[in-house]
């Protein structure tokens, strides 16, 4: 399926069996995301199941697709995200604009694609086989990466473009992601947003990271910097304010601090807060 209307989402949180208890406390939850992968679809958490009956939309977020990969998607990680978002009345699934596997290998790692026209013939193909099966549009996401592949013949904004244009996915734009980005190429990250389909935001990803060994890593187990809401608020500068998801994996922090992380977002947003 191509892309339809998103629903309002407001300010949302990753839920995590660690944090179950904390997301199903939050009165002003509009939206929430869980690891595909990571929900059996014939018994999907009780908790998960409560939040979508009191009305918070539930978004299932792909790691292991591979849309990136040289080897066609397969059938039955596509089928798994589709019946994950049939069980959980999802509006939307997500992907990442990467690779996880190649040969029979696997990374453990999400990858970055080269920025060639080879790779989004792939992305391309691998994108428009995965919606075909999908109940629902699908929204791809950018990576943060500590490396660039080299010989690239497009700019990281004209690649997702075209890419969106050719299959009509959606964007979920990962807002740390582009602050990561922007810092380890020596780039303005206000000006790398200024290069992005803006227009095409499902909805977005904030979290937080480190520097270390002179990059900064996206490791969503810090809180999330000042650069990253001030990158927020530069965005909702530029367009009506999306879904702002706040992303925590592992050092999970006391629930005081994870409501005033997500009262940073919504502040920095313009959004409600949801404590």
């Amino acid at each position: 399926m191509t892309a339809g209307p998103v629903p309002e989402l407001g300010v949302g949180i990753g839920w995590r069996p660690e944090i179950s208890g904390f997301v199903a406390s939050l009165p002003g939850l509009r939206f929430t995301e869980v690891i595909a992968e990571s929900v059996h679809t014939g018994h999907p958490p009780r908790d998960l199941l409560a939040l979508r009956e009191r009305g918070t939309a539930v978004v299932p977020h792909g790691v292991k697709l591979s849309l990136g990969g040289a080897e066609p998607v397969e059938a039955g990680r596509v089928a798994h995200l589709a019946a994950c978002a049939e069980a959980l009345g999802a509006p939307l699934v997500s992907e990442h604009v990467a690779f996880v596997r190649a040969g029979g290998i696997e990374a453990g790692h999400l990858l970055p694609v080269p920025r060639t026209r080879a790779a989004l013939d792939v992305l391309t193909a691998n994108i428009r086989r995965t919606q075909a099966e999908l109940p629902v549009p699908l929204a791809v996401e950018p990576i943060a990466t500590l490396f660039d592949w080299p010989d690239a013949e497009y700019e990281e904004g004209d690649f997702l473009t075209e890419l969106l244009d050719r299959t009509g996915a959606l964007l979920l734009l990962d807002v740390a992601n582009v602050y990561a980005n922007a810092l380890n190429r020596g780039e303005d990250p206000a000006a790398l947003l200024d290069r992005l389909p803006l227009e095409r935001v499902a909805y977005c990803h904030v979290a937080g990271g480190l520097r270390q060994g002179g990059l900064y890593h996206d490791t969503h187990t810090e809180p999330v910097p000042d650069g990253v809401h001030d990158l927020v608020r530069e965005l909702c500068a530029r367009r009506r304010p999306p879904g702002l998801l706040l992303e925590r994996d592992g050092r999970y922090p006391p629930a005081a601090d994870l409501r005033a992380e997500l009262d940073a977002v919504a502040a920095a947003s313009g959004h409600r807060p949801v404590t």
